[in-house]
């Protein structure tokens, strides 16, 4: 019974990190840039989630389309007005910028809701489903739900749209899209923007299930980088596994190691699948050759 209850968190945290490394990848994938600064992103709608719930009293779940707006507004203008002068550059101007930017808004963050940890417990966290000898919160399966929802949504937007399409077209051959009459230049806020708008999504069910404070949010952005590695590099089937697998890596070292390993873990795995299929689960040797 524990081993499935271990496995069963596992599969919500890897949940949370399958969105984590979707939102990443898609802003890698598209654009080639490595935003630094995802994490803390995903803590600016943790905190927009927290004020609403401490202020007004709104349910954290209602906030997610709130959090997931600010946080699209923000990425959009970002792109627009900061990265797209850097963008033709090289690859390490970005990582600068976004840095940058990163410890900014962190810092903004610390400033204003200082470093203590804070939660957020919705009225229903008491309430939970049976399952035998195994009870899991309502909270939980919503904040499961939903996760998965927000990674068949963009799936499903990916592949069924025009503006989609367009963004795949630009991820694979910017030139050629182009010559489709694809609009690079408006392609890319765009697509930082939606990367920025799942983000922001997250933090509300980041908040629901764990404590946060600011400073959390670079530990998420390397575990975004571990799941678009192990899920390979433009696949968000294989970082919906990889994220899975990641969740479920790291719940059930614990029976061996104890939680204090569980960081270590996750670049174990992430190791061993670099060793045994360097373009992860469900990644393409084609998309890496494109890219490069």
């Amino acid at each position: 019974m524990l081993i499935l209850e271990l496995v069963l968190n596992g599969i919500l945290l890897g949940a949370l990190y399958a969105c984590v490394g979707i939102s990443f990848s898609l802003i890698w994938g598209v654009m080639n840039i490595i935003n630094l600064a995802h994490g803390s992103m995903i803590m600016l709608g943790a905190y927009v989630a927290f004020f609403l719930f401490s202020a007004l009293g709104l349910n954290p779940f209602l906030a997610i389309p709130v959090s997931g707006g600010v946080l699209f507004v923000i990425g959009y203008a970002v792109q627009r007005y900061m990265i797209n002068l850097v963008i033709r550059g090289s690859i390490f101007l970005t990582l600068i910028l976004t840095f940058g930017f990163d410890m900014v808004l962190s810092n903004a963050l610390l400033a204003i809701f200082t470093a203590d940890t804070r939660s957020i417990t919705p009225a229903s966290a008491s309430r939970v489903v049976a399952f035998g000898d195994l009870r899991i919160s309502y909270v939980r399966l919503g904040v499961l739900a939903v996760a998965l929802l927000l990674a068949a949504g963009l799936h499903l937007f990916l592949n069924r749209t025009r503006l989609g399409s367009a963004i795949r077209a630009t991820s694979f051959d910017q030139e050629a899209a182009q010559l489709v009459g694809v609009e690079i230049k408006d392609i890319f806020p765009l697509t930082f923007g939606i990367g920025t708008g799942i983000a922001g999504a997250i933090g509300p069910l980041l908040a629901m299930t764990t404590s946060f404070s600011p400073v959390l949010g670079d530990a998420l952005t390397m575990k975004a980088f571990v799941v678009v590695v192990l899920g390979g590099l433009g696949s968000i089937p294989g970082a919906v596994v990889g994220g899975i697998v990641l969740g479920i890596a790291e719940h059930l070292s614990t029976l061996v190691f104890g939680s204090g390993y569980q960081e270590a873990i996750s670049f174990a795995v992430l190791v061993a699948v670099l060793v045994l299929r360097p373009t992860g689960f469900l990644g393409k040797r084609f998309y890496a050759e494109i890219k490069g």
